[in-house]
C-alpha cells in the first residue's frame, strides 16, 4: 500500500495529540507501518499546532510536505485554510467550524477571513465542514472535539467501528470513556 498522509491542525490545547495517538494506535492496530510527528508551535500560548500522522507498507519519514496530505483534519477553520496548500489534489479536509480569533485579530490589527469554507471548496478543495464544538457539548464536554473529528474522519476509511472504539479504550482514562464514545457517535453520524 501506498504511503497515505494525515495532518491534524489546530490551536493549542485543543487535543489533537490526543487525536494523533489514537489514529497511530488504530493504524498499527491494522498492521500499517505508521510514523507519527509533533510540531508543538506555540502551544502553550494558542499558537499553531501541526501533528503528521504517516502510514502504510513502509514509511520513511513522519514529514508531510506541501501537496502530499490525503487529509488535513483541523480544530479550527483558519487552521484549516491555513494549511490548504499541504493538501494533494483530490485531498480532503475534514474542519470544525469553530472560529478562534488569532492573536492580530485580538489586537485589531487583522479581522478574521470571511466565508472560509467556501474560499477553501473555490480554491478546489473537498470540504467536510461541521460544528465540532457544538456536538462536543452535546456529548458533555467542550474538551471532545478532538474525538468528535476522529468520528468525522471515520467515515473517510474503511476500517471497523470496533477498531476505532478499541483504539479509545485504548488511549482515553476509562472515567472518560463514555462521553468520547458519545462524542464519536456524534461526528460520526452527523
Amino acid at each position: 500500500m501506498e504511503t497515505k498522509n494525515i495532518m491534524i491542525v489546530g490551536v493549542g490545547g485543543q487535543g489533537s495529540l490526543l487525536a494523533s495517538k489514537l489514529l497511530g494506535h488504530l493504524l498499527l492496530e491494522q498492521g500499517y507501518d505508521v510514523k507519527v510527528s509533533e510540531v508543538h508551535g506555540m502551544s502553550q500560548r494558542g499558537g499553531s499546532v501541526v501533528t503528521y500522522v504517516r502510514y502504510g507498507d513502509k514509511v520513511a519519514s513522519p514529514v508531510i510536505d506541501k501537496g502530499e496530505a490525503d487529509y488535513i483534519v483541523s480544530f479550527e477553520l483558519l487552521e484549516a485554510a491555513r494549511w490548504m496548500e499541504y493538501l494533494k489534489p483530490g485531498g480532503q479536509i475534514v474542519t470544525s467550524t469553530q472560529q478562534i480569533d488569532p492573536m492580530p485579530v485580538i489586537t485589531g490589527a487583522a479581522t478574521y477571513p470571511e466565508n472560509l469554507v467556501e474560499k477553501m471548496r473555490t480554491a478546489g478543495a473537498k470540504v467536510d465542514a461541521l460544528d465540532c464544538l457544538a456536538l462536543a457539548e452535546q456529548a458533555g464536554s467542550v474538551k471532545a472535539v478532538n474525538i468528535v473529528l476522529m468520528g468525522r474522519l471515520s467515515h473517510y476509511f474503511d476500517l471497523p467501528e470496533e477498531a476505532w472504539q478499541k483504539s479509545l479504550e485504548a488511549m482515553v482514562p476509562a472515567k472518560f470513556l463514555e462521553l468520547n464514545r458519545k462524542a464519536f457517535a456524534l461526528g460520526k453520524n452527523a
